[in-house]
């Protein structure tokens, strides 16, 4: 029979034998996860603009069809801009901005509890002899973040098309953001209504239908999905209103 020092040595040796493998495991896998996360934000960011993509194509269809990656700040300045692999301006390439992080930013600087200011990512898509402006959303649903990516038409008011994606939102309620069902209602929705202010785009309890939104201005709610579709509502607003000067001032060009 073993004693008890024998076996509390035994495990102390298993414990960190499996920790080690674990460890080591970890380190090996980093790059194919870290790789697999980049071709998801990719594609994601492409099916916005229409553009269907493989993991095997992903980043090839990126080069050709985003000509230029721009960092803009809150007066709507372009802080840094990106193309053909190289920086025509500043040193922040607008795929890794973090927009979760940058929305956290901002709501410190405006609570006056620091002194940084956030920045905004934006994609200039080239499809055809399209020019299409991608925008990277982020919010919160019932349950968790959501997040997404709209683009718009060269107007910087129509759009082109949708993505959304969540993280633990109620299969077959908050869930249906994601969906292609839910993401083709905003094909050709505006965000500016006909004196040029921003209303953004509002999804609607009981659908737009009967509602006091105008059709273009609105997409009906997922039935049953009322907190995550305010979710979205809400981060269409906040995420887009940061872009509002920049687009302006593209305009007065």
């Amino acid at each position: 029979m073993y004693s008890n020092a024998y076996i509390f040595k035994y495990a102390s040796i298993m414990v960190i034998l499996v920790a080690a493998i674990l460890s080591a495991a970890a380190l090996l896998l980093q790059p194919a996860q870290e790789r697999n996360v980049k071709i998801e934000k990719i594609q994601d960011i492409l099916r916005s603009a229409h553009i269907p993509s493989t993991t095997a194509n992903a980043e090839e269809l990126y080069k050709e069809h985003i000509i230029r990656e721009v960092v803009i700040n809150e007066q709507g300045e372009e802080l840094s801009v990106y193309s053909n692999g190289s920086f025509e301006k500043g040193d922040i390439r607008a795929f890794d901005v973090d927009v979760k992080a940058q929305l956290k930013v901002k709501k410190e600087y405006l609570a006056g509890k620091s002194d940084v200011k956030p920045v905004y990512p934006l994609f200039v898509c080239q499809k055809g002899s399209d020019t299409l402006y991608i925008i990277p959303l982020y919010g919160t649903g019932l349950w968790g973040p959501i997040w997404g990516n709209i683009a718009l038409k060269d107007d910087l008011n129509t759009v082109e098309g949708a993505t959304y994606g969540h993280k633990g939102e109620t299969p077959g309620l908050g869930a249906e953001i994601s969906t292609k069902e839910f993401e083709d209602q905003f094909i050709d929705k505006t965000i500016f209504n006909n004196n040029g202010e921003f209303v953004s785009i509002a999804v609607v309890k009981g659908g737009v239908d009967g509602s006091n939104v105008e059709l273009t201005h609105g997409v009906d709610a997922i039935s049953g999905g009322t907190i995550t579709s305010n979710g979205v509502s809400d981060m269409i607003e906040n995420s887009i209103g940061n872009y509002v000067e920049y687009f302006k001032k593209i305009k007065a060009i």
